[in-house]
């Protein structure tokens, strides 16, 4: 028996938003980031409407990219000296994560982090509030999904909270919101989109449900992707539509390694300034990971599938897998993303040098192939890599080397 779970509704469409005003509760708190839902408009929209519908309403703002742990405690506190019954997240992926995490802590005040990271392993929610989501990226699709993403600075990891107790119980998916995004963002998110559509088909939980959703949103982001990066509107809309039916694949499909990696190595450099940016990292590995899938028969022939969806063309799967690769590292160059870390800038752009040196990487690198096949991605992989493996393909992923094994 397999499981299809998503937000108990979803609105869409511009204006959106509105849906807010028709809330049934007493009191709502808004959790929100760095301040571009305030600086368009969009957070003093949310409060007026969720108050239109009676509630008192409370801010919980400045939630940092790359939400810590100590963020989600600090808002779990917050939650629990206002009492809220409606959850609104609202913004990118990162404050829309950390409010999920603080939901369980909120819930279950003697949960630790530790307990929360146990792969479908939470308790039951909704005892205290529900929770809405509404996303500003086309991307993460968090507003639809069963996972959060936490960093614990102090180990220098990024942590899946997987369950499907943490899907929202609302999605607002507004394009409105979309078009504030910066280009760099739109990239980046964009290629993540497209890595959850991907990973979803081949994943060993892939099913007819969502199979569909993830080709049809794999066709509608190499359609629009290139064109939103580059202020098309109407593409930009499209996008933020494409990323949630990625977000509906993948929340029921599960990823595989490319996740994986990306989890494990986004801060594990964070002492050398910069964090590798979730998106970009997806786009970067996609390629060599696909590579290494399709040593697996029926992941190549699923590949192969993608491929013909694409119009890619090829005459058998070995074709198409090399020109679905040859398609997606274009992407890559079309949106300003590196191939590798070896050539990954501080600021996210391709560098004739990166930020991570390669000798910290060799030093790094047993303990962060270790970390990434522990990490809850892996085991719906297709392929199942070796620690050995793991470690090889990670050397791809920094000198941008053919996967040969």
């Amino acid at each position: 028996m397999a499981r299809f779970t998503l937000p108990r509704d979803v609105y869409h469409g511009k204006g959106a938003l509105e849906a807010l005003k028709t809330f049934e509760g007493k009191r709502a708190m808004i959790c929100v980031g760095g301040g571009s839902m305030k600086k368009f408009g969009f957070l003093d929209k949310a409060v007026a409407y969720l108050k239109e519908a009676g509630m008192v309403v409370e801010l919980y703002e400045g939630i940092e990219p790359d939400p810590s742990v100590e963020t989600v405690m600090k808002g779990a506190e917050a939650m629990l000296k206002f009492q809220p019954d409606w959850i609104v997240a609202m913004g990118g992926g990162s404050p829309i994560d950390a409010a999920k995490a603080m939901w369980i802590k909120y819930e279950y005040p003697e949960v630790t982090f530790e307990d929360m990271c146990k792969v479908f392993g939470l308790p039951k929610l909704r005892k205290k509030a529900h929770f809405c989501a509404i996303s500003s990226t086309s991307g993460t699709a968090t507003e639809v999904t069963a996972f959060s993403i936490i960093t614990d600075y102090a180990k220098g990891i990024k942590y899946p909270i997987a369950d499907f107790e943490i899907t929202p119980d609302v999605a607002i998916v507004d394009p409105d919101l979309a078009e504030s995004m910066p280009q760099k963002l739109v990239a980046h998110t964009g290629m993540d989109a497209m890595t959850h559509a991907i990973e979803a088909f081949v994943s060993t939980a892939n099913c007819d449900y969502t199979d569909s959703l993830a080709l049809y949103s794999i066709k509608m982001i190499q359609n629009d992707l290139i064109a939103s990066y580059n202020g098309n509107m109407s593409k930009r809309d499209s996008m933020h539509n494409a990323q949630c039916l990625a977000g509906m694949a993948f929340s029921n499909a599960l990823l595989g390694i490319v996740h994986s990696m990306a989890h494990k190595t986004g801060a594990a450099f964070a002492d050398y300034g910069s964090h590798i940016i979730h998106g970009a990292a997806n786009a970067m590995y996609l390629p060599k990971v696909i590579a290494f899938n399709a040593k697996d028969e029926t992941a190549k022939e699923r590949y192969g599938i993608i491929a013909d969806t694409m119009n890619l063309g090829g005459n058998n799967d070995d074709e198409k897998v090399k020109l679905l690769i040859q398609y997606l590292r274009k992407m890559n160059d079309d949106l300003n993303i590196p191939h590798s870390i070896g050539k990954y800038g501080a600021d996210s752009y391709p560098a004739e040098s990166g930020f991570v040196p390669e000798k910290v990487f060799l030093e790094r690198l047993p303990e962060i192939a270790k970390n990434a096949i522990g990490d809850a991605c892996t085991g719906s992989n297709p392929r199942q890599p070796s620690a050995a493996e793991m470690e090889a393909l990670l050397k791809c992923c920094y000198y941008d080397t053919e996967v040969d094994f």
